[in-house]
């Protein structure tokens, strides 16, 4: 009797379970132009908007839930017909018998006689369709400005299937009716076939610890995440006048919110609400408050890095704790990225250190993070793939053959898990096992395998191509590629098998690009050609590989990652190109998403196509301070609205965008895990230094600069930010080039002890040119290349440092015989 009992029990909870699962044909599109599964056609002298090609129209700017809905816009004229279909992703059949309510919402800004509304019928996987019905026998007029919700009993069709398969229903038609010759536009959200004999009508609970935080053009909200799984959203309602209305829709996964009111002394009043799968919503939370104000630097600094975060933090995978590759307004990504998730790393460590999450919970994240690499994901040889499957843990293809290992994306991962096993230093069981787990993934990790007897490294290693596909070759500088040669000699484990000199010379060193001495703008690029490249190339190796006051046989890496993002800047300040808004403010052009038609490349001054990357103005702060928080607050204040979201910087933008000959604007509506992370992490490493101290604290790593021949370099034109302190002004050399005698020309502020020296490009002192007392204002010291007390020296780059109270200031000058 019991057994019989639980096997009734067990088929009831599996019908329930089976009725309980909605048949989606639409909830959002990832599309924010068109709805991919869907089909249109019109007959003259009807109209139906239909876009790229026969598509079902989608609208961001009306919507029930999510971003976006469809938008049904028809003109029906007597002799004419029209049609439009949806259907669910993939265009799957749904057997119809499961289910009894068509169910959809329904918006108009003008309010819409019933008559006027259009036919309703289904169609099967073969095509064949059932008899319409007119949709106004299930509902009344839809007024106006306010969402409807309609219910069409499937029974009708049930009723009179005509001859379409009924458990092989594919799309869901919308077509002509009454021929009005009126134009009229529904939106549509939320079309699903559905059991609303056990519909639930469950409130979710009223979401708690809202929070309402002010900035200087908008204001944040953030509350605790529901728990229900049946979750699909929140409201957010804001007070206007004399009610609270809403305003916007967010998903599950995003609990928070940016409103953007464009100047401050405004102050917003806030309610929140929580929604389900069957649309019922939670009672409205208390009020949330908060105003803006003028921020100062420091509070800029904390505003981008505090949303930023955000993109790690909240929008990491569930399963992984590790970046997604991207966010976009389609919701949910299973693809998650091992370079940007390296640079994730490094975030949450910011995290802490900044007080956006405790130390407790930022552990609790990184010890997920690497049992996830140790024991879940796909490895070869120790090396991550570039991406991978956030549930799984198998790889995703990042293109054709690379179905294996990246051994840059796992440089990228690794510089991270280095700073973090240096940062989780307490003896608590948590972060001895972070600890624990970092060394065993670093020790993993087999470079030499990589270098596959050849003098470089390999990029990429597929398990069923090897190293013989046109994706993966021999990589050298000048790239992003430092940090990969580095750790391969770094390795306690599995280091390259060959002199770490030579190997080091002949991968990372062997290429044309890698030693070009050139000036341009009035600044001198030491590696790499022409201009550069993009800024990343500064970045992601220099996120934990600390280039202050040293340097290699090629350069100094910190004054040429200055000076390269100089060049960047002063290029669009000259904007040859005559791209709108470029200038001294508005500058930096990286590697990121790009206007339509080319939606990603890497941008730079040889392909530039007027996109400017946030991320590669402010990713370069360590090195150009001044001239990257005056980018920082151009694209707040004047682009703001368009610019900021919920995760910071959106990735780019476009003043000079043309579309079908209409000169517009283009803004992303994207991130990207690869450009948000070089933001926070840069961010830092001007403001404390976090990630440099603690990546340059693993011993492997001194090691091997020293085996690769690096060494100290005073000349390095920006010393450590806390040690610098601008007490005296420097007004440069006159002339410069000059030819023999040059002037330099300083201001001090009391009488003190200077000391000034000439510096060659090899960091050789080629004379003390003043060592003593002068007085507060102007100065001028002379230096003669040509004979200085016999010590004539030929054309070329110098440098004269100058010393003074501890402080210290330096420039370039050129010699030109």
């Amino acid at each position: 009797m019991i057994k019989k009992f639980f096997t009734i029990l067990f088929f009831i909870m599996l019908a329930i379970n089976v009725y309980a699962q909605d048949y989606i044909f639409f909830s959002d599109s990832p599309n924010s132009t068109y709805y991919d599964p869907s089909w249109g056609f019109v007959n003259a002298p009807s109209f139906l908007e239909r876009v790229n090609s026969n598509k079902f129209p989608v609208s961001t700017t009306n919507f029930f839930s999510g971003l976006n809905s469809l938008k049904l816009r028809w003109n029906s004229q007597a002799g004419g017909d029209w049609g439009m279909a949806v259907a669910s992703e993939g265009w799957v059949g749904h057997n119809v018998n499961l289910k009894d309510s068509l169910s959809f919402y329904v918006f108009t800004n003008t309010a819409l006689s019933s008559e006027n509304l259009p036919l309703i019928y289904i169609e099967d996987l073969d095509n064949n369709k059932t008899p319409m019905h007119i949709l106004s026998n299930y509902t009344g007029d839809i007024p106006a400005e306010v969402w409807t919700r309609i219910f069409v009993p499937l029974s009708i069709f049930e009723n009179n299937p005509g001859a379409a398969n009924l458990t092989q229903i594919k799309t869901i038609f919308f077509g002509q009716a009454a021929s009005d010759g009126g134009e009229h536009t529904l939106y549509l959200d939320e079309v699903r076939m559905i059991s609303s004999v056990i519909l639930d009508t469950i409130r979710p609970t009223v979401p708690q610890g809202v929070i309402a935080r002010g900035f200087e053009h908008h204001i944040d909200l953030k509350w605790t995440p529901n728990t229900e799984t049946d979750l699909m959203g929140y409201y957010l309602y804001k007070f206007d006048n004399s009610s609270f209305v809403r305003i916007a829709t967010t998903t599950r996964e995003i609990p928070f919110f940016t409103d953007f009111v464009g100047g401050y002394n405004v102050t917003g009043l806030y309610k929140i609400s929580a929604f389900d799968s069957s649309n019922n919503e939670s009672f409205l939370t208390n009020e949330a408050t908060a105003t803006t104000y003028q921020m100062n630097d420091e509070e800029f600094l904390d505003m981008v890095q505090r949303a930023t975060f955000r993109y790690f933090w909240d929008w990491g995978d569930p399963n992984s704790g590790i970046a997604r590759e991207r966010w976009h307004p389609n919701g949910s990504d299973v693809t998650n990225t091992i370079g940007g998730g390296g640079f994730g790393v490094m975030a949450i460590l910011v995290g802490i250190e900044r007080g956006f999450v405790t130390r407790e919970q930022g552990a609790k994240r990184m010890l997920k993070i690497t049992d996830f690499l140790s024991t879940k994901i796909d490895t070869f040889h120790g090396a991550f793939p570039h991406w991978f499957n956030g549930s799984t843990g198998k790889v995703v293809k990042f293109g054709e053959y690379q179905d294996g290992g990246d051994i840059v994306e796992t440089a990228f991962m690794i510089q991270g898990l280095l700073a973090a096993r240096q940062y989780f230093y307490q003896q608590n069981s948590t972060e001895v096992q972070i600890r624990n787990l970092i060394t065993q993934l670093w020790q993993n990790v087999d470079w030499d395998f990589y270098r596959n007897n050849s003098s470089g490294l390999y990029w990429n290693w597929s398990p069923t191509m090897g190293f013989n596909f046109s994706d993966t070759f021999i990589f050298h500088g000048w790239n992003e590629t430092l940090i990969a040669y580095i750790l391969a000699i770094a390795s306690p484990t599995h280091p390259v098998t060959v002199s770490a000199l030579s190997f080091y010379r002949a991968g990372w060193g062997n290429f044309s690009q890698i030693d070009q001495l050139r000036q341009l703008y009035g600044y001198l690029l030491y590696v790499g050609s022409s201009y550069g490249g993009p800024l990343f190339f500064t970045h992601y190796s220099f996120l934990g590989l600390d280039p202050r006051n040293k340097k290699d046989e090629f350069t100094n890496y910190f004054t040429h990652n200055r000076n390269q993002s100089l060049v960047n800047r002063a290029y669009c300040v000259s904007n040859p190109k005559k791209f709108n808004g470029y200038g001294e403010n508005n500058w930096g052009l990286t590697a990121s998403y790009s206007i339509p038609g080319v939606d990603y490349t890497a941008h730079d001054p040889n392909n530039d196509n007027g996109t400017i990357s946030p991320t590669a103005a402010l990713s370069s702060m360590p090195y150009t301070p001044d001239e990257s928080i005056a980018a920082l607050k151009y694209f707040y204040r004047t682009h703001g609205s368009s610019l900021w979201g919920d995760f910071g910087f959106k990735d780019a933008f476009n003043l000079t965008y043309s579309s079908k000959g209409v000169l517009g604007t283009w803004f992303s509506d994207g991130y990207l895990a690869i450009d948000q992370g070089p933001i926070i992490v840069m961010i830092e490493n001007y403001r404390s230094q976090l990630l440099w101290n603690k990546f340059m604290a693993n011993p492997e790593i001194q090691s091997a600069l020293t085996a690769v021949g690096f060494v100290s370099d005073s000349t390095t034109d920006v010393s450590d930010p806390d040690r610098l302190n601008y007490s005296f002004k420097l007004d440069g050399n006159y002339p410069n080039p000059f030819n023999p005698i040059t002037r330099i020309r300083f201001e001090l502020p009391a009488t003190q002890n200077i000391k000034v020296d000439i510096y060659n490009v090899l960091g050789e002192n080629v004379r003390e040119l003043f060592n003593g007392e002068l007085t507060a204002g102007i100065n001028e010291l002379i230096w003669n290349g040509n004979n200085d007390y016999g010590n004539s020296v030929p054309s070329g780059v110098y440098i004269y440092r100058m010393e003074s109270n501890g402080n210290l200031l330096s420039s370039k000058m050129i010699l030109q015989k």
